[in-house]
């Protein structure tokens, strides 16, 4: 049995390598410890002369009588100069030191220190002293002058580690910053430069959404609708069995505010599959084709993670209908668009990602999106009706401490139109109500605020004479009165005459049900009671104001509106002039109004029956 050879190659293939970062910052040790070790030898070359000597002050002044100083260099506090003559230091004899001068005659310096015969002296040509600067020598220069001394100034030279703290290191760290950045551009295939890779928020494992159907409600037909594609990303194999292909993209279309966002964090969390989050706006870039990168980076990693969710929100933003605006093209947008169809287009038969899109303006999306293969199926996300407002109610109001008179079904009958956000934003608003007033619950007090907050604006202390605080009550009462009297009105919850928001005073009426079909008696009854106000005023003061302004500019609308919607009309004018005599004065003072001109029936007049 022959015995297997060691491999030398794999051997060295499996020793731990040492780190990259520790190599990088050893290397920069290195380079630290070389740089200091230049700066010391430069420092002990040019430090100075090996013939200069330290001589006191006094000694100084006396070579300078002597005339044996030719020049001298003053920095700072230090003076260095050359003697005409070298002169032999430190002197050797107690009694006097030898002065050389020009005429070579010895001078006696009796301020000269005698050292013992046996002390090593030199024949120094170059000198070094200090000035003196707590004392000071006024007549230093004066000395100079006479001797005809050549005076030399410079300036005090900043020391070696200064320069090293000061210019050194930040050259230095911008150099390990650049090496760093350079790291990381290769690390992440291009770093800061890379800006074509998808911003795409990501959530899988730990991350993933914990949203399920059970915090969505007022939206039971979008989540039978998406029960589908959470059994398809569940067990894929059963429909491969029976040969069914599942939509690959879903658009979720409504108004804002829904749950669109919501409902797609939902089918994620039901699915338990990764979920890809971006908005359409992200794809778009100033360079032409950044977005395309994008996008195929995107579904790339997608596909990589197998059965997975890929949500685009608001797709109108790169999806709009190419060719449809004026003027330049915008081509990094259609660009983005092309390789968005391609993606979805090109997707393998067995392929287990789902595209999910939401908007809230499916008629400006290009027709190729729409197509069968691509955005096959349309889940259209409405306004809660009474009952999903009361269930978004309860799903909002799990974290609130609320008190025993609080009545979610009151609260849903009270908010028609709202959609889901303006529910949240309702509970939030009364518990900070609540959190004013210092309540220990949330009680249907502080909810009814929040609604009328919400609804009609903040209270102002505005300051209202007399007399326009009763115009105002009469304006509100010809609204309550009107919608008292008229059968078909929407009865009155609230009258008040202090000012909200914008309003000087409110006349809040409370719907009993969600109309989804309007009669022509309830369109009559809102024309009538939007008059109210104005009539009123002319009955009881004999004149009108300004305050009626937002009444007619509604009333106009209403009618115009009336018009176009209801086919089976030919005026607002005929339908006024069949009122019975017998109806109450507001409404007669409605056809008043209509005739008067002052609300004419403008867009009216072009419109046929059927």
């Amino acid at each position: 049995m022959a015995l297997q050879q060691p491999d030398p190659k794999k051997d060295l293939e499996q020793e731990p390598k040492p780190p990259r970062r520790l190599g990088i910052i050893y290397l920069a040790i290195q380079w630290i410890v070389a740089i200091l070790l230049i700066m010391w030898a430069y420092n002990t070359s040019f430090s100075g002369v090996t013939e200069e000597v330290k001589i006191p002050y006094t000694t100084f002044i006396a070579q300078v009588k002597a005339g044996n100083v030719t020049q001298v260099q003053i920095q700072g506090d230090e003076i260095t100069g050359d003697f005409a003559q070298a002169i032999t230091w430190p002197p050797v004899t107690p009694a006097a030191t030898p002065i050389a001068t020009p005429q070579a005659t010895p001078v006696t310096d009796s301020t000269a220190t005698a050292v013992p015969s046996t002390t090593e002296t030199v024949q120094a040509g170059k000198f070094i002293t200090v000035f003196p600067g707590e004392v000071g020598d006024p007549n230093l220069v004066a000395l100079l002058e006479t001797n005809s001394v050549i005076v030399n100034t410079a300036r005090v030279p900043t020391p070696w580690f200064t320069i090293l703290l000061t210019d050194g290191l930040p050259i230095l760290l911008l150099i390990l910053l650049f090496v760093f950045m350079g790291r990381n551009a290769v690390r992440g295939q291009g770093g800061i430069f890379n800006f074509s890779s998808s911003q795409t928020h990501t959530y899988s494992g730990a991350d993933h959404p914990d949203v399920t159907f059970n915090d969505v409600a007022g939206a039971d037909e979008a989540k039978a609708d998406l029960q589908e594609i959470i059994s398809f990303l569940r067990q894929p194999q059963q429909y491969y069995e029976l040969g069914a292909r599942v939509p690959r993209g879903v658009l979720l279309v409504g108004p804002p505010g829904t749950g669109k966002t919501l409902m797609a964090r939902a089918v994620a969390g039901e699915a338990g599959v990764p979920f890809f989050h971006l908005s359409a706006s992200e794809f778009v870039e100033m360079f032409v084709g950044v977005g395309a990168s994008r996008v195929h980076g995107l579904f790339k990693q997608a596909k990589e993670a197998g059965a997975a969710i890929i949500f685009i929100d608001e797709l109108d933003a790169v999806g709009r209908r190419r060719g449809a605006g004026l003027g330049a093209v915008n081509d990094e947008r259609e660009q983005t668009l092309n390789q968005l169809l391609v993606e979805m287009d090109g997707f393998d038969v067995h392929n287990e990602v789902i595209i999910l899109a939401a908007t809230n303006r499916p008629d400006v999306l290009d027709p190729a999106l729409l197509r069968p293969g691509r955005f096959d199926r349309q889940v259209v996300i409405n306004l809660p009706d009474r009952p999903g407002r009361e269930g978004i109610l309860h799903i909002h109001t799990r974290q609130l401490r609320l008190a025993d008179d609080v009545s979610l079904d009151t609260l849903a009958r009270a908010s028609v139109g709202m959609s889901g956000a303006d529910l949240a934003n309702l509970c939030n608003e009364a518990a900070l109500v609540a959190a004013r007033q210092e309540h220990h619950v949330v009680t249907m007090a502080d909810f009814e605020a929040a609604l009328e907050k919400v609804t009609l604006g903040e209270e102002r202390p505005l300051l209202l004479s007399e007399k326009d605080r009763r115009v105002i009550a009469y304006h509100e009462a010809g609204h309550a009165v009107v919608a008292w009297r008229l059968p078909h009105a929407d009865p009155v919850h609230k009258v008040t005459i202090v000012p909200h928001g914008r309003a000087l005073g409110v006349t809040e009426q409370l719907p009993q049900e969600d109309r989804y079909n309007v009669r022509r008696a309830y369109l009559l009854g809102q024309l009538a009671v939007m008059l109210g106000g104005r009539t009123a005023q002319e009955l009881a003061i004999g004149d009108v104001t300004t305050g009626a302004e937002n009444d007619l500019i509604q009333a106009t609308r209403l009618a115009d509106a009336w018009s176009v919607a209801g086919a089976w009309v030919n005026s607002v004018w005929q339908h006024l002039t069949t009122l019975k005599k017998t109806r109450s004065w507001a409404t007669k003072s409605l056809r008043g109004t209509f005739a008067a001109g002052i609300l004419p029936p403008r867009s009216t007049r072009k419109y046929k029956p059927c």
